[in-house]
């Protein structure tokens, strides 16, 4: 069975809107020293609302522990969602940390290491 493009429209409102709900249920409700600042990058929901992959990326704390973190708060989270969500199933959050910021930043490191010893060469 395919998807109707509404349907899939709706899957990535949702996604959104669970993206904005949890940054701030995270920033504002959650105290677990493990997890520190955190980004999210994105939400991505099963077609049936039952699983949320939530990527997140961190500023200062350790990725390990900052999911080890976030995972034991999914339930906390979730039920703080379905308070302010208007949909009939809230998804089980699964968080997965996303290291592409700190990849790029890398890269981009490097980058300017090798125009800054191209500029010295010549």
């Amino acid at each position: 069975m395919r998807k109707s493009p509404s349907s899939s429209h709706r899957s990535f409102k949702v996604a959104d809107q669970i993206q904005r709900d949890l940054a701030q249920l995270i920033a504002r409700e959650l105290k677990d020293p493990r997890v520190g600042m955190v980004t999210l990058q994105g939400v991505e929901v099963t077609p049936d609302y039952a699983h949320a992959k939530v990527f997140f990326s961190t500023l200062a704390s350790d990725p390990a522990l900052a999911t080890e973190g976030l995972n034991q708060a999914a339930g906390f989270l979730r039920n703080g969602l379905f308070k302010k969500l208007q949909i009939h199933t809230v998804p089980t959050l699964h968080f997965i940390y996303d290291a592409t910021p700190q990849k790029a930043a890398d890269l981009n490191l490097l980058i300017n290491q090798a125009l800054s010893t191209k500029a010295k060469e010549d």
